[in-house]
Formats: structure tokens, sequence, C-alpha cells
């Protein structure tokens, strides 16, 4: 079982995955590009109270999984890891503007998911069994 986390008022774990695309899935990301984006991410993410679990990409796409604070504003993160990481990747690896259309280097959507251990109808079950003996 995953270790729970903890503040002043409550005991959780909250853990999500993260996919987010190049801009027309262009093949602009590289493993040398993967690593900064790695660190740009796990840097802004110290705000917002974000820790990666795991971190993965391919040429036009990368994967993570995290793990965030109840409070954490969540599309907060995510825009300004977005933002930093396109603003540096083409300031730090100019080649790559030559492969985006108008300089936009991710797509505007992207996909979140939670994470969790049980199925919702067991968790279903569980809060419909409670109270009863």
């Amino acid at each position: 079982m995953n270790k729970l986390d903890t503040n002043n008022h409550s005991v959780f774990l909250l853990t999500y995955h993260l996919l987010i695309c190049v801009k027309y899935r262009r093949k602009a990301i590289d493993d040398q590009i993967a690593a900064r984006i790695q660190e740009i991410g796990e840097y802004v993410g110290n705000n917002y109270h974000i820790t990666f679990l795991e971190y993965n990409h391919d040429r036009d796409h990368i994967h993570i999984l995290f793990k965030a604070h109840p409070n954490t504003e969540i599309s907060k993160y995510i825009n300004a890891f977005k933002s930093a990481s396109s603003r540096l990747i083409k300031k730090e690896f100019p080649h790559v503007r030559k492969m985006l259309w108008k300089e936009t280097f991710w797509s505007p959507s992207y996909c979140l998911l939670t994470t969790g251990g049980a199925p919702l109808e067991t968790l279903q079950k569980y809060i419909e069994s409670q109270g009863k003996e």
C-alpha cells in the first residue's frame, strides 16, 4: 500500500497521471529536451506541493505521474509548468523553433487522470455498507 501524506488537518494520498502533447504532435522531444522538461516540471512543482513519482516521454508527448496536496491548484500548476517549459525549451534549444507552428510548443489541451487503488464499484459498496451490521 502507498504511504499516506499528512498535513496539519488531514491524511491523504492524491496521485495523478498527466499527459501533455507537443502542438500538432510535432516530434520535438529528444532525451536531452525531455530531461530539461522534467527538471522544469519538478522545479515549478515545488511551489505547488507537487512531487513527481514517474516521468517519461515520447517524441511528441510526455507522461508524468505525480502526487499533490489537497490544497494544490493543479490547473494553475499545469499552466505554470507548460508556460515555463515552453519558454525555456525554445530559449535553450533554438532548433526546436523550426519544428513549431507560430512558436507554440505545447498543445493548449492536456489529459489529467486521477489514479486510485480501488475500483469505483468497491468504494460504492463500502460506502453503502457503512452503518450496517
